[in-house]
């Protein structure tokens, strides 16, 4: 490897070290710090009598297609345990697919049709493209929103940002 090949992995490297994008948060795998957002939330879950706590998550900005998102949610650790999991593999499962992540991706970007989906490479035939997108609408991931148009709900594109970033290794 080269030294310019070495200086741009290292500089990738404390990038995401200071994106907090290695290990659970810190590049030496110690406990993240203690921010503002986590102070919030525990006060948030205190003054709700939540003493098992919780998780969070929201999400701020504008996608390839120009949509802007702004979005948060948050959850107890016991409603999230009590709730029904076989209903959230099926959610899971619709993402398994590659297929499935490349279509929502292109969505995503802009491409709003079927039509528009079939010129994409190793993405199937039409009648593939649309049984993945039956199941994507079925678990909530699509909507049509006319004309055969497709987006991802306002309401879904942080919890898939976020579905997508925790599968980050």
């Amino acid at each position: 490897m080269s030294l310019e090949e070495r200086l741009t992995e290292l500089e990738h490297r404390v990038t995401a070290m200071e994106l907090g994008q290695l290990g659970n948060g810190q590049a030496n795998g110690a406990a993240p710090p203690d921010g503002w957002a986590l102070r919030q939330l525990r006060a948030e879950f205190t003054a709700a009598d939540e003493r098992n706590g919780g998780v969070m998550f929201a999400g701020s900005g504008r996608l390839p297609s120009v949509e802007q998102f702004d979005w948060q949610v948050r959850f107890s650790t016991d409603d999230i345990v009590a709730y029904d999991w076989d209903d959230a593999a099926e959610c899971l499962a619709a993402l398994g697919s590659p297929v499935r992540l490349r279509i929502l991706r292109e969505i995503i970007r802009g491409s709003r049709t079927a039509a528009e989906l079939t010129d994409l490479d190793e993405v199937g035939t039409s009648g593939q493209i649309y049984h993945h997108l039956r199941q994507l609408a079925a678990t909530g991931w699509l909507h049509t929103v006319g004309r055969g148009r497709f987006e991802v709900p306002p309401n879904r594109v942080v919890p898939l940002l976020v579905a997508l970033a925790t599968a980050r290794r």
